[in-house]
């Protein structure tokens, strides 16, 4: 039986979701720690699924160095970059990038300046890394690269934080992935992503909104704002795209990174997407921001896109 005209007019111009992203392309920032070792086994996972090049990433900095005994003395920069050239052929001997296409970039400079003169000069679709989750104090002192570097970045970033249970990540599966919005700039960019790695991974994939708690409305006008809220999150979904996943659409209230860790572990989350406000000034040295928050508190990587 033949479709009509328009209908098999719209059916031959969808596109697959995955298509909606660019995966070509991933670098993994390491100082080789058992942070940026999970970071990079994720990365190697999504590698396998998208044919990805890994291009496998360490800044030498002077900050890197900055604690050590007085007798000791820093390492020249010499001495680093051998030591770097060690650590990454450690990597490479251990077999793990075995028939991925990658390549070992090693620099010197400030980390944020020079990762981002790297990703435009490998034109880089994603951002990997990981980080040890400092809080408090120390972040004030001394920041947070982790989160400087995602509220920076032109390109969504891929973080792998302390709370994520130590496992082989090649060959994972992203079953369960939530994507928590609020409707900010970066919406739109935030779900597509959240769709393509959906439908590549056959998941279920349920969009979230928290608003804040009130009392001061009618039960009325909050069933209407709920309305109002599920309706934008269904109107999010990316247009003329084949979507093999139907997304479940959720309402919270409360503080936003609670309710978004809460709702995480109750869907057995496998990857969390958010929106990360862009900031300069102290970026990365200003402590309890929600992106960070929610970056240290997830059992799953998180991906932020900037908005």
């Amino acid at each position: 039986m033949a479709l009509p005209a328009a209908v098999e007019e719209r059916t031959t111009q969808l596109i697959p979701a995955k298509k909606l992203i660019s995966l070509a392309r991933i670098m993994v920032a390491t100082d080789f720690s058992p942070y940026s070792d999970q970071a990079l086994d994720c990365a190697l996972s999504l590698s396998l699924r998208f044919q990805s090049k890994i291009y496998l990433t360490h800044v030498i900095t002077s900050a890197g160095h900055g604690v050590m005994e007085a007798e000791v003395g820093a390492p020249s920069h010499e001495e680093l970059r051998n030591l770097a050239k060690e650590n990454t052929r450690k990597i490479e001997e251990s077999g793990r990038l075995y028939g991925v296409p990658h390549e070992v970039v090693i620099e010197e400079g400030a980390l944020w300046a020079t990762l981002d003169n790297l990703i435009r000069k490998y034109d880089i679709d994603l951002l990997v890394l990981g980080t040890h989750g400092m809080t408090g104090v120390l972040k004030v002192l001394a920041g947070s690269s982790a989160e400087e570097i995602f509220r920076q970045a032109r390109i969504p970033v891929l973080t792998v934080g302390p709370a994520v249970p130590r496992q082989t990540l090649p060959g994972a599966e992203f079953k369960n992935i939530l994507c928590a919005t609020d409707f900010g700039p970066a919406a739109e960019r935030e779900v597509a992503f959240a769709f393509a790695f959906a439908q590549e991974y056959q998941a279920k994939l349920v969009l979230l909104h928290v608003a804040p708690e009130t009392t001061s409305v009618s039960a009325r006008e909050a069933v209407l704002k709920a309305e109002a809220n599920t309706r934008k999150l269904t109107d999010l979904a990316p247009k003329g795209v084949d979507l093999a996943c139907k997304p479940e659409c959720r309402l919270a209230s409360g503080e936003p990174a609670e309710e978004i860790l809460r709702m995480a572990q109750d869907i057995k989350a496998d990857l969390i997407v958010i929106g990360a406000k862009k900031r300069e000034s102290l970026a990365g040295h200003i402590p309890h921001t929600k992106a960070y928050r929610i970056v240290c508190g997830a059992r799953c990587p998180v991906l932020t896109i900037k908005s």
